[in-house]
Formats: C-alpha cells, structure tokens, sequence
C-alpha cells in the first residue's frame, strides 16, 4: 500500500485545525501536551522523535509511524539510524510489527524521493 506523504500531512494539518477549532479544553491542552513533549530539553529533539516512533511502532498506529518517520526525517535521521529505530520497534514489538515497518520504510523512502527530486 502506497501512500504519497503530501496528502498525509495535509490532511492531517486541516484536520488538527479543524479539531482545534472547537471549543474543547481537554483536547486543546492534550494537542499542547504533544507538542511540549517533543520540544528540546534534556534529550533533545531527534532522540525524541526517535522514541516516539519506536513507541508507535510498539502500538503499530500507521498514522503515528507516518508522522514521527517524517519528522525524524525533518530533523536529520539518517536511514542507518532509522533501521536501528525500526529494529528496535521490532524486536519490542515482535512480528505483529512487520506491516507496519513495511509502509514506515515505504513512507521513508518517498520522503528520500521527494528530498532528492527536489535537490
């Protein structure tokens, strides 16, 4: 199953406004919560992000995987370290991993596409 990334991260930008929109505090302070979490402090960013596609690969959440292959990419991992990423989620997660590391390496490799297209 191939997916192109510009429609995932559009898609999810309009839908996040759209939920921020509504007049709902515990959504609007979980969406504050996220995004506090992956700022820089004593670990900084790129091990974050890191961690947190480990963890869902572990809960095998497509969306999620999408979304930390593609920042991890934005903050410089580079494929190397994303296999030992994805063998980590792997071995945590055992076998029931294997689809979802399938479309995460997919998702990888259209973003190192479209990077080098754009060069």
């Amino acid at each position: 199953m191939t997916h192109s990334t510009q429609p995932f991260a559009e898609f999810r930008s309009r839908m996040n406004e759209r939920i921020l929109a509504e007049d709902n505090q515990v959504v609007r302070r979980f969406f504050a919560l996220d995004t506090q979490t992956y700022k820089p402090g004593v670990l900084d960013q790129k091990t974050k992000e890191m961690l947190g596609l480990v963890a869902s690969m572990v809960l095998r959440c497509d969306d999620c995987i999408s979304y930390h292959v593609q920042q991890c990419h934005q903050v410089g991992v580079s494929r190397e370290a994303f296999f030992e990423v994805f063998s980590v989620g792997l071995v945590v997660g055992g076998s029931i991993v294997i689809p979802h590391l399938r479309r995460a390496v997919d998702f990888l490799d259209q973003l190192e596409s479209q990077q080098s297209s754009a060069s």
